[in-house]
């Protein structure tokens, strides 16, 4: 069985759509070794040097068609035209951005639909079409893939698309992230984003979802508490705010005074995560919807305690293991507790330690393969 795979976000590797791609690639082969795998790159990339062995790359020639327009024209013609040429079975889309049309079998993966779910992500009038087309591609597909019995119900219900078309494979923590492999870093990472001895950690985005402003207003009663010793580390490359999608997060956080409590990083390089969550005393995820949380899991794998919002793929996926907040006042208590609570740190540690070993990429690989069998054997 020849599988193509739609490539686009394959440089991308600290975006959700480009570790599911990397990951993937990384252990098909390993569970199913009898399928031959292509690779499809978009027009702005080559072969790259770190693809795994037994991979074939097609590029798809210098057609320089950049920006949101060239990647359409990619997904809609490019990546479909090339998998039939390459006599490919079935062609698998990695992420939401299906062809409306294909000319094989279509496998889809859909992390979330959190544009259908949340209007201030679907506005303007190119995002609006964009989820649209893609939204009535992913009903075209002959199975879709999701990451969580959340997201599943989400597209059941968002895109109309019939239970059993559906296929649940959870994601997983990469190996990296460990108590203690890699650890010899994690001095050479402190001094590198100028970390202090103890500290609170988010890390992730800065959009509405994510609710950071939640966690600002939680460290209002950290702050009073303890600020000065466990101050608030907030790590990820800043927006360019506004008053929709992009809350001004700084601005909030001088409205209620706890600039002196939090601490800036900007970007973190992907090969210095590990450390980030090893050196962390607490982390917090208190975002509103996620297709699953995976960096909440990843904490756990590196022995750091999660606190988390009430979203409920987080009860779904992270269970007893994570410290699962209501508001902003909840969190705070979590925050503290966590932090001066020894018994409870280290029985949340370990709990978070053994729900972590349950996921592994190895399973998600042997699921999707399973969902390509039956696809290969389906009529049509």
């Amino acid at each position: 069985m020849h599988i193509a795979l739609n490539g686009w976000f394959y440089d991308q590797e600290s975006t959700g759509s480009g570790q599911y791609l990397r990951n993937l690639l990384a252990n098909l082969p390993k569970v199913a070794p009898d399928l031959e795998l292509s690779l499809i790159l978009p027009p702005h990339l080559r072969t790259p040097p770190d693809l795994p062995e037994g991979i074939r790359a097609v590029e798809s020639g210098r057609r320089n068609r950049s920006g949101k327009l060239g990647k359409v024209f990619f997904e809609q013609r490019t990546f479909p035209q090339l998998a039939r040429a390459i006599n490919a079975d079935i062609a698998h889309v990695p992420y939401w951005g299906a062809p409306m049309s294909c000319p094989i079998k279509l496998v889809t993966t859909v992390l979330d639909v959190i544009p259908l779910l949340y209007p201030v992500y679907s506005q303007g009038f190119f995002t609006n079409l964009y989820t649209s087309l893609v939204s009535a591609a992913a009903r075209g597909s002959n199975h879709i893939i999701t990451i969580s019995e959340t997201a599943k119900v989400d597209i059941e219900d968002q895109l109309n698309i019939p239970e059993q078309q559906i296929t649940v494979t959870y994601l997983a923590p990469d190996d990296r992230f460990h108590p203690r492999v890699g650890a010899e870093r994690d001095q050479e990472v402190r001094q590198k984003y100028d970390l202090p001895e103890q500290f609170t950690l988010y890390l992730g985005g800065f959009d509405w979802r994510k609710q950071v402003n939640t966690l600002m207003l939680a460290y209002t009663y950290v702050g009073e508490a303890d600020g000065d010793a466990f101050p608030l580390v907030i790590a990820g490359r800043e927006p360019r705010y506004d008053d929709q999608l992009f809350p001004d997060l700084r601005k909030y956080s001088r409205q209620l005074n706890i600039q002196d409590y939090l601490r800036w990083i900007g970007f973190v390089d992907e090969a210095d995560k590990p450390a980030l969550y090893r050196l962390a005393d607490v982390f917090v995820f208190p975002s509103l919807y996620e297709g699953f949380g995976l960096m909440a899991l990843e904490a756990m794998a590196s022995g750091t305690p999660v606190v988390t919002s009430n979203a409920i793929v987080f009860e779904e996926v992270l269970e007893d293991a994570a410290y699962i907040v209501n508001n902003a006042r909840e969190m705070a208590g979590a925050i503290i507790a966590l932090l001066i609570q020894q018994p409870l740190r280290e029985a949340m540690i370990n709990q978070g330690l053994a729900l972590a070993s349950n996921y592994s990429w190895r399973k998600t690989a042997q699921e999707t393969a399973a969902v390509y069998e039956t696809v290969m054997r389906a009529p049509g």
